[in-house]
């Protein structure tokens, strides 16, 4: 459903907001808890002291989206919250926040407001098990529909991976987009430079501006495809509170995909509550920046807001055929076909070939790629994903047949005790900040979840 015309507009911009906060094990007892929690009941520590401003922002598009929307203006926002995060909401009572979002899923709003699925902790992909992906997947939609209703939950089609993270090991990355596709999901999310073009050359500037086909080929030749919207720039909040996908779409005009002309779409995600300028200036600027726009009639002048679905479903329907597309894969992918030709391909090939160029190439890896290259969620962390692998294990050598003869055991209090604290330990929070606290709470998360197996 919208309510923008395409042949008035030449380009737009598409703005994501992700929401995230961890489960710890810092409770009465250890008992897990959300980091929200931690922070009002800890103010003192670091910047704890935001905790208030963070559970404002968490709930604020419930405010704005129905107040523009009342005067007339027509906003977008997709919106990107982890299912720790809507667990908390209803752990710490916060049925304030929940109302203000689940609002946002009723029919008035549909066309302003795009809700973006995920791994339910916020675990990234390619170092996530890969059994273990679409338990994520599932789980995060298990939990949307139970909040919002699923209703609200078939209407989601994009994907928002956490961390931008982009696995390109070929057999990962075929399962990811497997599982996203078997789940119901249309399009994907990526960062410009964790993709490269099939023959290894980056993206292409203006390609970077319409949707792209992103190819998965796994170590037996199969291939896989989803479509792909493309995160341009960098990480840094202010490209999103301060508008700028919206200022760099003034600049553009119509693309050709395939023989149908149509507006290309800048789009960008940030972190909805992080920084300063995501906290106060966002807040700030957000609502009368759309009214800005319905005063000066930008769309008319043709740059407008889009969600990705319904840019996606405008262009389509107006000729566009996905086939089209431009073509992508994962970053570093070339130098494995390059080695082993896709119809030669067998797992023992394309491991081999891993295995030459991780000893001969430098610049080669099967880390993937996210919105930083400076960081790593592998190196350093031993201590963290060994157990968490080994939980992996565990549980699909426990469960695995189980459910296969019995789907109903996955209702069963054992069962999603031990689920919980599998996810829960794959949370890419205890990978990011280093050695101590951090990775002593995976550690902790670990031991519950060996003792819930057991």
């Amino acid at each position: 459903m919208t309510n923008v015309q395409l042949e008035k507009i030449t380009a737009g911009f598409a703005c994501a907001l992700h929401m995230h906060q961890p489960t710890i094990p810092a409770g009465h007892d250890g008992a897990p808890i959300s980091n929200l929690q931690h922070m009002f009941e800890n103010q003192g520590d670091g910047d704890n002291h935001n905790a208030s401003v963070f559970a404002w922002c968490y709930k604020r598009m419930g405010e704005w989206i129905p107040q523009l929307v009342a005067e007339g203006d027509n906003p977008r926002i997709m919106l990107d919250y982890s299912g720790n995060l809507l667990w908390a909401f209803r752990q710490m009572g916060r049925e304030d926040i929940i109302h203000d979002l689940r609002r946002l899923c009723e029919p008035a709003y549909q066309p302003y407001v795009e809700w973006m699925g995920t791994m339910w902790s916020h675990a990234v992909v390619p170092s996530t098990p890969i059994p273990d992906i679409k338990l994520h997947i599932q789980a995060w939609q298990h939990h949307f529909a139970a909040l919002f209703g699923y209703d609200a939950l078939r209407r989601v089609k994009g994907f928002s991976p956490p961390e931008m993270h982009l696995p390109n090991h070929p057999d990962t990355l075929y399962e990811y987009i497997k599982a996203l596709k078997e789940c119901g999901y249309r399009w994907l999310l990526v960062q410009e430079h964790s993709v490269e073009r099939l023959d290894g050359a980056g993206l292409y500037h203006d390609d970077k501006y319409i949707p792209n086909r992103l190819i998965a080929r796994n170590s037996h030749g199969e291939t896989i495809s989803i479509t792909a919207l493309i995160k341009t720039q960098g990480s840094d909040t202010k490209l999103v509170a301060q508008m700028q996908p919206y200022h760099e779409a003034k600049g553009r005009s119509r693309q050709q995909i395939g023989k149908v002309w149509v507006p290309c779409c800048i789009s960008q995600i940030a972190d909805g509550e992080n920084g300063g300028v995501m906290m106060n200036e966002y807040g700030r600027d957000f609502v009368p920046f759309w009214r800005g726009i319905r005063a000066h009639g930008r769309q008319t002048e043709g740059t407008t807001g889009l969600n990705g679905t319904e840019y996606i479903e405008l262009i389509e329907a107006a000729g566009v055929n996905p086939d089209d597309y431009p073509l992508c894969q994962a970053v570093g992918q070339h130098k494995i076909w390059h080695q082993v030709a896709p119809e030669q391909a067998t797992p023992a090939a394309v491991a081999d070939a891993i295995a030459q160029l991780q000893a001969n190439d430098p610049q080669f890896h099967m880390d993937g790629a996210s919105w930083t290259d400076d960081l790593s969620w592998v190196k350093g962390y031993e201590n963290v994903l060994e157990p968490m692998n080994q939980l992996s294990a565990r549980f699909h050598q426990k469960y695995d047949q189980q459910v296969k003869d019995n789907p109903d055991v996955t209702r069963q209090e054992d069962y999603q005790a031990a689920l919980l604290y599998l996810l829960l330990v794959e949370t890419s929070c205890f990978r990011y900040w280093g050695q101590g606290r951090w990775t002593d709470y995976a550690r902790e998360l670990y031991r519950r979840g060996e003792a819930a197996l057991r």
